[in-house]
């Protein structure tokens, strides 16, 4: 009897140790799995809770899907608008939607995949299901196995966002969608109406204009994509004018109701007032912090009226030995961003000097041009000191008149007294790896003169940007 009493308490123990770690991140998005690569780097014992898919919202539902239909009806719009002046013919042209939807679940499955790779080779270990935070040093796990109790002195909140809900548009995953809808449609929409102007309202309707579907974008306040620069967001609303979509500003939508199927969506600009039905209604106003089912409110960690989790500078919450990073905590809700922060809370927690720079952080609007920025936009940085900005036009760029991409602008601000760049914007096709270039630049708080004198090769699209940089004082050369 002694003897069968010792193995169970052997075994128990066995069991607490399996559960006993350094860290435990809950959520494997870009932030999480990539806060737990860099613990376990630093020689952390680690366990990553994701109670749905690794890769989190950004690989199943968000950056990576969208990315991968952006690029397919990219290619499918260019056959048939773009390819004949290359050259190129087709007797017949058609479009496949569901090889076009198994591609990019293709592109999600691999990446997926690699995350657990990842994890198996720095020995993160990945624990499934729903996690709750009972006590400081203690997650709670429910899900597809045995419920399992983990410990560790450090937790770090990683959840991420979802999309928001309009109380006048609540979503019924049919003809009310949200963007995790809009990545699956098993049909062109005939019309589609885009609520917000947003980038991701943007990139979606992008993707059915392209496929087919009259796009409507009804938007809230007097221009597009707010915080961006200005000047560059009008342009691209012009280019994506001429693609087929149709804004209407300055509007809300006061109600909405399904008849026979469609959806009628009253909407007021003003004094004026109007119905408009369509097929599927895209509702993309923004992305609320996930901390639902987390504990937070019995463990006192503190939150804005919005539910953002409240931290520090070094990504800890109000309670001892819990951090949180990304979404969560609001400002830029990008992948990058909060792969920055998860990395600079685990080093903190381990006496390094782990940093984020969040004015080298770029956004990018993946549409056609895109639209990438990092930095101040003009208004900005007008704002609050005397600036000069140089400008280039795409038109006057050797590869991008070879590449028929000549739509967009390069825009670099500086200061006006110490020429320091305070932000740079970019309007043109792949625009998304341009702006590493001014990211890098600015992160070594360069000046517009040292991306003037810098080597360019030639034909790039990146000579754009040494030309813009040029122009800052006047001295542009295919201007």
């Amino acid at each position: 009897m002694v003897e069968a009493q010792a193995v169970v308490e052997t075994v128990s123990e066995l069991s607490m140790a399996e559960s006993s770690y350094d860290l435990i991140v809950i959520g494997a998005g870009p932030g999480g799995y990539v806060a737990a690569i860099r613990a376990a780097q630093l020689g952390m014992r680690v366990a990553c809770v994701e109670k749905q898919h690794l890769g989190g919202t950004c690989l199943n539902i968000g950056c990576i899907p969208s990315k991968a239909l952006l690029e397919s009806s990219h290619r499918y719009h260019e056959a048939a608008h773009g390819l004949l002046r290359h050259g190129v013919r087709f007797e017949k042209l058609s479009l496949d939607l569901a090889a076009m939807m198994s591609r990019k679940n293709e592109v999600v499955k691999a990446l997926s995949g690699g995350v657990g790779f990842l994890f198996r080779k720095n020995r993160v270990e990945h624990v499934a299901g729903a996690a709750r935070i009972t006590a400081p040093g203690q997650v709670d796990v429910s899900g597809p196995e045995r419920p399992r109790t983990l410990r560790a002195p450090r937790i770090l909140i990683a959840t991420g966002s979802a999309p928001v809900e309009l109380p006048s548009l609540p979503f019924n995953g049919r003809q009310i969608i949200s963007s995790t809808e809009a990545l699956s449609l098993d049909a062109v929409p005939e019309k589609m109406i885009v609520i917000g102007a947003g980038y991701i309202g943007l990139e979606l309707g992008s993707v059915w204009a392209r496929l087919g579907s009259q796009v409507l974008v009804l938007e809230l306040l007097d221009r597009i994509l707010p915080g961006m620069d200005g000047e560059l967001a009008g342009q691209l609303q012009q280019l994506l004018e001429k693609q087929g979509l149709t804004f209407r500003l300055k509007t809300t939508v006061e109600s909405a109701s399904i008849v026979d199927g469609r959806v009628q969506v009253k909407w007021a600009s003003g004094s004026e007032r109007g119905t408009e039905q369509a097929d599927r209604v895209l509702v993309a106003v923004g992305r609320r912090p996930m901390t639902e089912g987390l504990g937070l409110r019995e463990l006192g960690v503190e939150q804005d009226h919005k539910g953002f989790i409240r931290v520090g500078q070094d990504f800890q919450t109000s309670v001892k030995g819990i951090w949180a990073i990304g979404d969560v905590i609001g400002g830029a809700m990008l992948a990058h961003k909060a792969e920055e922060e998860g990395i600079a809370a685990v080093e903190r927690m381990t006496g390094r000097a782990g940093h984020v720079n969040y004015r080298a952080c770029p956004g990018v609007v993946y549409t056609h041009p895109e639209l990438a920025q990092v930095g101040l936009s003009e208004e900005d940085a007008a704002a609050h000191s005397a600036v000069k900005v140089g400008r280039f036009a795409l038109k006057g760029n050797g590869r991008a008149r070879s590449m028929d991409a000549t739509d967009g602008m390069v825009k670099v601000i500086a200061d006006a007294k110490t020429d320091r760049i305070l932000g740079v914007g970019i309007l043109a096709a792949h625009a998304s790896d341009m702006i590493a270039e001014a990211a890098v630049a600015m992160e070594f708080a360069a000046s517009s003169e040292d991306i003037a004198r810098s080597f360019h090769a030639h034909p790039t699209l990146a000579e754009a940007l040494k030309e813009a940089a040029l122009a800052v004082e006047g001295r542009a050369i295919h201007a």
